[in-house]
């Protein structure tokens, strides 16, 4: 079974980072849980889920150490990183500051991803993007199945109108890492 974190603000897209991931390991055929947390002020406030999918049954949905942990802002690295189990990654964006004691036992990776949403004329893909990176990292999913996936879902929600925008932010966020 394998464990993400997604954290950020309210309105940076974390828990649909989260919604994607676990959309892409149940078109899979896998065994998927997907628990959201938020403060009360969604946009601007805290936000995070846990996602945890693998072959076997889930029993305990809610954060214990995750192998991956998307911090999409400062607070976020500073309160879920102490959880990530030793040997995980954490990912982070080009907006986040790495303390001076951060943990040796951790992979951190960062990813540009306000600067490819600009560069994409996709200023709210920033998500997506890291979205890609996750995928390509946890390497349980090719860009193809994982976009289409996405994509699937999307369609779903009535936002298919999004899906070439969403499809070049994934793969560039695949491409970064």
């Amino acid at each position: 079974m394998k464990e993400i974190v997604f954290a950020g603000s309210g309105g940076q897209g974390v828990l649909t980072c989260g919604l994607i991931v676990s959309d892409i390991a149940a078109s899979k055929g896998m065994k998927v849980t997907w628990v959201p947390s938020y403060g009360s002020a969604m946009r601007g406030g805290t936000a995070n889920c846990t996602v945890k999918y693998g072959p076997e049954q889930i029993y305990n949905p809610s954060q214990e150490a995750p192998d991956l942990l998307l911090a999409m802002n400062d607070p976020s690295l500073n309160k879920f990183l102490p959880i990530v189990a030793p040997g995980g990654t954490v990912v982070i964006s080009d907006t986040v500051e790495i303390p001076a004691d951060v943990r040796q036992d951790v992979t951190i990776v960062r990813v540009p991803c306000f600067d490819l949403a600009t560069q994409l004329n996709n200023p709210r893909g920033a998500n997506i993007i890291m979205t890609g990176a996750i995928t390509k990292l946890m390497g349980d999913f090719s860009a193809e199945e994982a976009i289409a996936a996405m994509n699937r879902m999307f369609e779903k929600k009535g936002k298919a109108k999004f899906a070439e925008s969403n499809s070049k932010a994934f793969a560039a966020g695949f491409a970064a890492v």
